[in-house]
Order: C-alpha cells, then sequence, then structure tokens
C-alpha cells in the first residue's frame, strides 16, 4: 500500500533560515529521507533503527477535516510502517506541547486517525544517551562497507557476555579497525545487543541481539 508513497510536500533550504533540514539516507528504505528539523532527524535516526519498522514516509499525506465548523489542514512529519501497523508521527519540542494551538492540532489529527485504527505518536526530545549512541552506531549502518571476513568472524564467535573490547581481541581476520567497525554494525543492526541507555566504550558487554 505504501511501497510507492512519497513526501505530500518537499522543502527548500533558505540562506538564513533558523532551522537546520536536510536528506538522511536511511538503511531501512536503502535511500534518502528528508527532514526538516533535528529534532525530526532524531526521530528518523531512532525510526531507522528500529526492527519493527519496515517502511518510512516524511510528510506521507495531507489531513483535512472539518472541526467546530472549520476547516483544517494537517501534514503529519512521518509515516512508519511498522509489524504492529502504521503509526502516524508529529515531532514537535517538549516546550511547545502545551501551546493551545498544537494541543488543539493533535488533539483532531489523532481523533481521525483512530478511526483508522492507526496509532498516532507525538515525538519530543528523545534521552540523550540513546539518541547518541544511535547516531554513533548509524555511522556503520551501511553493509557494503564492512568487511565481510570481520563479520564472519564475528558471527562464528559466541560473543555473549563479552566487552566490546574482548569481542575485538578475538577477530585474527581483519585488521582492528575493519573488526570494529563490523561489530558496531552488528549493534545497529541487532545481531548482538548492549545496553544503549549507557555511552557505548570498550567495556560494554555483549548480549544476543534479535535480527528482523
Amino acid at each position: 500500500m505504501f511501497d510507492d508513497a512519497i513526501p505530500w510536500r518537499t522543502f527548500r533550504m533558505i540562506f538564513g533560515q533558523t532551522h537546520y533540514s536536510g536528506a538522511y539516507w536511511s538503511a531501512t528504505e536503502e535511500g534518502h529521507v528528508i527532514y526538516e528539523s533535528r529534532l525530526e532527524l532524531s526521530r528518523l535516526l531512532l525510526a531507522d533503527f528500529d526492527l519493527d519498522v519496515t517502511h518510512i514516509v516524511a510528510q506521507p499525506f495531507l489531513m483535512r477535516a472539518v472541526v467546530d465548523g472549520v476547516r483544517r489542514r494537517h501534514i503529519p512529519d512521518y509515516l512508519l510502517v511498522t509489524t504492529r501497523g502504521p503509526v502516524v508521527v508529529d515531532v514537535k519540542p517538549r516546550a511547545k506541547l502545551d501551546d493551545p494551538k498544537v494541543v488543539d492540532t493533535f488533539a483532531w489529527v489523532g481523533a481521525a486517525l483512530e478511526t483508522k485504527g492507526w496509532k498516532f505518536e507525538v515525538a519530543s526530545e528523545p534521552p540523550p544517551i540513546l539518541l547518541e549512541n544511535v547516531r554513533f552506531l548509524a555511522g556503520y549502518r551501511r553493509r557494503p562497507y564492512v568487511s565481510p571476513l570481520a563479520l564472519d568472524e564475528l558471527r562464528g564467535l559466541d560473543l555473549e557476555g563479552s566487552t566490546f573490547d574482548d569481542a575485538l581481541r578475538r577477530v585474527t581476520a581483519a585488521p582492528p579497525p575493519s573488526a570494529r567497525a563490523a561489530l558496531l554494525h552488528m549493534l545497529w543492526s541487532h545481531e548482538v545487543s548492549t545496553n544503549l541507555d549507557e555511552v557505548i566504550t570498550a567495556e560494554s558487554i555483549l548480549t544476543k541481539g534479535t535480527t528482523r
């Protein structure tokens, strides 16, 4: 249903603009997804990292409604197709969530989506350590640039309970930088896991992951 969906609108970058917009190469999409702010980018990163998310569409559709006799229009920030069903996401700084206009908009948008059985999510600032860990791991999301020798060797090891550094010391088929990149790619792809609520270090403990 959503495979060929494209953004309802795009945006232009203007000299002096106060927000940070751009395009992010998504591993989920194997292509670029647009964002209009750093906060939108943070939600996009977390969606790309989430195994339950199978498709991401930015600015997915235009919603129209008549609310209390007034015609309303709204374009959500993201549509996430997940294994549990569609999730429509609007991104808004936590400091603006009590703004009456924001409250009013999200109320009618959420009610409209509920009639379709879709989930509506309002995303604000994520936990900073989690975000920085995922942002760091995203640098290793592109499988073609990862050493297959290092990946094959790491996949053949029992890494349960090992520290990050212990796992790297056991790799003999590839140089340390390649082994490190491969292990970080495995963390990105959930082949192994660690506690992402703490900063990833050489002493981070690895556990068994879950692949899609």
